[in-house]
């Protein structure tokens, strides 16, 4: 480890696993440790702009997938679900509650009366937008303080350790 970085908790837990069994290779806990501890750091931040416009990150989620996808806002339950990595209950739960609050529509398809659309309503459409406007501000905020450099390399490697996970998971 380069004498310029500062120690965080992550590395002296590797070092501790590197004295109390040095035969165990825990190299990947630099990597792993450090996400999931970025990623607690992170949800908060993100939860508190979803919180400001009255919504959970779950139903962003769902209306930003519809935004996302262009006119006419509009996806089969099956298509928010391979987009969201949820189970098919689960996603008829949240369509459920976004129907109720007024954001998503329910309708048959007219070319296939078996399929149901999930349309964003007008209201559900302000409320992703200006949602999206203020997440992507705390977003860039959240990792502003990389250089583009940085950024790119980073962004790189993250997707293909993305890649290679999903990759293995499909095997």
């Amino acid at each position: 480890m380069p004498d310029s970085l500062p120690v965080d908790h992550v590395d002296e837990i590797v070092e501790q696993w590197a004295r109390q069994r040095p035969h165990v290779d825990v190299s990947g806990m630099a990597i792993i440790g450090r996400i999931a501890r970025l990623e607690k750091l992170i949800r908060p931040r993100l939860d508190a702009v979803f919180s400001q416009h009255g919504l959970e990150s779950w139903e962003f989620d769902v209306l930003a997938t519809l935004l996302r996808n262009g006119e006419p806002h509009q996806l089969t339950p099956g298509q928010l679900l391979d987009s969201m990595m949820i189970t098919s209950g689960a996603m008829t739960n949240r369509i459920d509650r976004l129907e109720q609050r007024g954001f998503v529509r329910r309708t048959k398809s007219p070319t296939d009366g078996r399929q149901i659309l999930v349309t964003l309503t007008k209201k559900g459409q302000r409320v992703a937008d200006a949602a999206l406007l203020d997440h992507a501000e705390n977003e860039r905020a959240i990792v502003g303080t990389l250089t583009p450099e940085q950024h790119d390399q980073l962004v790189g490697l993250l997707r293909d350790l993305h890649h290679d996970l999903t990759k293995q998971r499909g095997a």
